[in-house]
């Protein structure tokens, strides 16, 4: 069985007609693995935490964690658990040391295990300087790391966190990312959430992508793209003839499809580095000038689109 194991997990708002939030969703992590949820606003990856998380019931289906049932057995699941919410838990009116005090406590740590964990927690989120400064003055990011900080205090084998970049600076959402993955070199298992696509490639061992509460793929970034085509995009923009442009492109060597895309051509190539050059000296036979040219190498986004026909910020 895999530390984390999701078995066809089903949860429906108001039943029998009303949302369904997770449809059928089946995964499992491994041990020692970051595993990410990647999908748009809606697709269902909160619900899902939050069923993991014992926090919502599921209306079918099953889960385990660290071997612990999420519902035969709530009370060990959140033993091994550390949750990171999308929404900050914290009291902005008490400093980042009595906020993790407070969790501690709430964890089951008294007297000189607790000061020591929180020591050992505010170095690790690199705030040991500001630990006695009131949330109400901290960035947005520090409150993030303090966030995260506080699933941390009872040493979790499990981390899950929902989104934890979301409105934040981008040297606070590079602490972040760097702190998860030294978390993760430490042994702990994690869930992450995320729309952000860069993020989920640089971080995970296997990536889930999500859409309308289901699982449309899964697998390495590796396999994802190649699951639907290692072509690269190419768009071009011209003076004039586009619908000429696109009838010539379609004939160069390495070009596999050629549409209009918003007074545009874009094109399906398989070889960028080969194929671009000889885009240029077609159009410049052909008397064609380009005005504009962006590559886009394969990456989850191509396999969003592929795979639901629409962007995966939509």
């Amino acid at each position: 069985m895999r530390f984390v194991e999701v078995r066809r997990l089903h949860k429906q708002f108001d039943p029998p007609k009303g949302t369904v939030a997770v449809d059928d969703l089946s995964f499992g992590i491994e041990q020692g693995e970051i595993y990410s949820l990647l999908g748009p606003n809606g697709a269902g990856k909160t619900t899902t935490i939050s069923i993991l998380s014992c926090l919502l019931r599921p209306t079918g289906g099953e889960a385990t964690v660290a071997g612990a049932s999420i519902t035969g057995d709530p009370a060990a699941v959140k033993r091994a658990l550390g949750v990171v919410p999308q929404e900050l838990a914290l009291y902005p009116d008490l400093t980042a040391r009595e906020n993790l005090a407070f969790w501690g406590k709430m964890y089951g740590l008294r007297g000189q295990q607790l000061d020591t964990r929180v020591d050992e927690v505010l170095a690790l989120i690199d705030l040991s300087d500001r630990q006695k400064d009131r949330l109400e003055s901290f960035s947005g990011g520090m409150k993030r790391r303090v966030n995260i900080g506080a699933a941390l205090l009872h040493k979790p084998r499990v981390l899950f966190l929902d989104e934890p970049t979301v409105g934040i600076d981008p040297q606070s959402r590079r602490a972040i990312l760097d702190g998860i993955k030294d978390l993760n070199r430490a042994g702990t298992t994690i869930l992450y959430t995320t729309h952000y696509m860069e993020e989920a490639q640089e971080l995970s061992n296997r990536i889930a992508i999500m859409d309308h509460g289901k699982m449309i793929a899964e697998g390495t970034h590796e396999e994802l793209v190649r699951s639907v085509g290692e072509e690269a995009t190419v768009t071009l923009s011209v003076d004039r003839d586009l619908d000429r442009s696109l009838a010539i492109w379609c004939s160069v060597e390495g070009v596999t499809s050629a549409e209009a895309q918003d007074d545009r051509a874009r094109l399906l190539v398989g070889d960028a580095n080969a194929v671009v050059p000889r885009l240029f000296e077609t159009a410049n036979r052909e008397g064609i000038r380009i005005t504009g040219v962006n590559v886009a190498e394969p990456n989850l986004e191509t396999v969003f689109l592929a795979l639901t026909g629409r962007a995966l910020r939509d």
